[in-house]
């Protein structure tokens, strides 16, 4: 999956180009209207804040990719380059959704934080360490469903939409199924799909 999200994001091989900013005008606002409305509890300012901070952390990885480049790297010679370029990207899109909420209150991501998950199934073959209980019981699992949610709006880096999105695949069957089919809780993984994919470049 890593493989195919930086295959993606670097479009092939020769001098590197930094992928340009996604779309942030009216047209993408109308055409994300629709798509995981969700009414954040943060304010305006909070907003603001976080905008400032993640236009100052895009600015560094395009600083750290022309270094690249100006070193003679190329995106097809180096994993950290072709890493650079994904993350650059799909934290552009996760800027662009920020935006969209601070001009229609549309693509509003659940929170502003960049909570750590450093969960890879391949390598433990674990469940993942989630701040709810892993429980699933109806209640348990609206909350399980809540959190994936909140951190898969979150991600700012190809491995952390990987990590989410495995953990959702290997938690998804657990519940019993008439709790599997609780209608909040498919909410939840339904918007969390969402902003993965869209996170991903894919609409």
């Amino acid at each position: 999956m890593l493989g195919i999200a930086l295959t993606v994001a670097c479009g092939g091989s020769g001098t590197f180009r930094p992928p340009p900013p996604a779309d942030r005008d009216d047209h993408d606002a109308a055409e994300f209207a629709g798509e995981d409305d969700f009414t954040p509890s943060y304010d305006t300012a909070a907003l603001d804040r976080a905008l400032i901070d993640e236009r100052g952390v895009e600015a560094k990885a395009e600083r750290a990719i022309a270094e690249f480049e100006a070193g003679g790297q190329s995106v097809a010679g180096s994993d950290q380059m072709r890493v650079l370029v994904a993350d650059l990207a799909v934290r552009r899109r996760f800027i662009a959704a920020l935006e969209v909420c601070r001009s229609g209150r549309h693509l509003c991501p659940p929170r502003l934080d960049d909570p750590p998950f450093p969960y890879d199934y391949d390598a433990t073959g674990a469940l993942p360490p989630l701040d709810a209980p892993l429980r699933f019981d109806r209640e348990s699992w609206r909350a399980i469903t809540v959190e994936l949610h909140g951190r898969a709006c979150a991600c700012r880096t190809v491995f952390c939409l990987d990590a989410v999105g495995e953990t959702i695949d290997q938690l998804e069957p657990k519940p019993m199924l008439d709790v599997q089919g609780d209608e909040v809780a498919s909410e939840s993984l339904t918007r969390a799909r969402q902003c993965l994919f869209r996170l991903r470049g894919k609409r």
